[in-house]
């Protein structure tokens, strides 16, 4: 069947119409790639046991081809295994032992997933799918929405806009300074996400070394398992059950909806910016806007990644609620749990994707930030009672709200009250020569901390 069918046919929205933005996440969370990397745990941990008990190296070259030459006509290979055994661990300790006899080492064969359970190689392979997906996908993502807005930040560093608090007309700011909050707010949680370091264990089936100490007794079985999870990358977790604990990976998920709930926060502000033609957005030839009223150019971007980040946060919080409870020593929810990371991150990655797209097509719209300004001189009485106030007045707020609580005010309206103060003519000539347009503080130079 041809690929633009299997898309038709699909009934994720993550697996066909946004498979152009998802489809690098299958190397990480996909079925053949969830079974790649147990085979690659399970060869791993075979030759490091064989090193342990033999001393020495040998046939490495064999079994690392194993991994190396393992593609999906293999994965399907352990499929039919698995039609079998109604158990995916159990299949792939049967594919690589028919591996071996292929390549005559039937006499490393019982030391397959030797003193294992299934959890061992799960919990190290999910470790380190997460984490390279983390690593090679989703931080390089959200690195480039960063740099995106970063770039229009200092651009737009010294371009006045009216504030809007409570949705009424406030103290000025600027563009610039406007889009700089997003960039600091994401890369302080881009440093958690990068920072954290997920865990594994490796001690058997309920955590105890059991059957390890049993056939190996002389062996340090609680620093041997220690070394083997750190060489996959992962932290080594002592004190568990049957199962890894999640923890680490549930604080991961929060950093992620963090990240998720500022880009919510951007784009719901993109949006209104949009819709005050603060912003323009830029013609696309063939575009539509509306099946009905030609003149529309929607801001469907911003809208589009709104939407995944709801659905990609709903399954973060599923996950975060569920994944740090295990009845007893073991139960199997989170084992099912778990198959849908990939979902969440899918969402993810597209609500990015989203963004950096509605963001791209947005140009700033001078006259109309300057018209408004114009049109809210009212905003310069926090300037004049905050001067009066230095200048000994106890009533400065009440004057000013007073002259232009609930009332149309004009700047000849306020320069006139201004030239009628008693307050030095220093002060009054910085005030007299103030408009909405150059009050913007330090906006301008809050950008230089991005």
């Amino acid at each position: 069947m041809e690929e633009n069918i299997d898309l038709l046919l699909t009934i994720s929205p993550i697996d066909g119409r946004y498979r152009n933005i998802t489809e690098k996440i299958s190397d990480y969370f996909s079925e053949y790639a969830f079974i790649k990397y147990r085979v690659k745990i399970e060869i791993d941990w075979l030759k490091f046991f064989l090193k342990l008990i033999q001393k020495e190296e040998k046939n490495i070259d064999i079994l690392n081809d194993i991994i190396n030459s393992f593609d999906i006509k293999e994965a399907k290979k352990v499929k039919q295994i698995e039609q079998k055994t109604n158990h995916d661990v159990k299949a792939i300790e049967y594919y690589i032992r028919k591996k071996l006899e292929e390549n005559n080492l039937k006499e490393y064969c019982s030391f397959v997933h030797f003193a294992c359970t299934s959890e061992d190689i799960n919990n190290l392979a999910y470790g380190k799918m997460i984490t390279d997906c983390v690593n090679n996908v989703l931080i390089k993502d959200m690195e480039k929405l960063i740099e995106n807005v970063r770039i229009e930040a200092k651009k737009l560093a010294s371009i006045p806009m009216l504030s809007h608090t409570h949705g009424q007309n406030a103290t000025p700011t600027t563009c610039g300074k406007e889009f700089a909050i997003f960039v600091y707010r994401w890369e302080s949680i881009l440093n958690l996400i990068k920072n954290i370091k997920l865990k594994g264990k490796f001690s058997g089936a309920v955590g105890n070394f059991n059957a390890h100490s049993i056939a190996y007794p002389e062996i340090d079985w609680i620093n041997i398992a220690k070394g083997f999870v750190e060489s996959e990358g992962l932290e080594f977790n002592p004190l568990t059950t049957q199962i890894e604990s999640h923890d680490i990976i549930s604080i991961l998920f929060s950093y992620i909806k963090a990240f998720n709930n500022i880009t919510m926060d951007f784009n719901s502000d993109m949006w209104l910016y949009i819709s005050k033609g603060y912003f323009k957005q830029k013609i696309v030839s063939g575009e539509v806007g509306s099946s009905v009223m030609p003149h529309k150019v929607n801001p469907i971007n911003h809208e589009n990644s709104m939407a995944n980040i709801r659905i990609g946060n709903s399954i973060l919080d599923s996950l975060n609620n569920n994944l740090q409870i295990s009845r007893m020593q073991r139960d199997l929810s989170d084992s099912s749990m778990l198959r849908n990371i990939g979902v969440a991150f899918s969402h993810t990655i597209i609500s990015i994707n989203q963004s950096i797209k509605g963001f791209e097509k947005m140009e700033v719209n001078e006259d109309v930030l300057r018209c408004d300004l114009e049109n809210a001189p009212e905003v310069l009485a926090e300037a004049i009672q905050t001067v009066l106030r230095k200048n000994g007045f106890d009533n400065a707020y009440e004057i000013l709200k007073e002259f232009t609580r609930g009332k149309k005010t004009n700047l000849e309206d306020l320069r006139e009250f201004i030239g009628n103060l008693e307050i030095p003519e220093d002060d009054k000539n910085i005030l007299l020569n103030l408009t909405p347009e150059n009050y913007t503080g330090l906006a301008d130079k809050l950008c230089n901390f991005i």
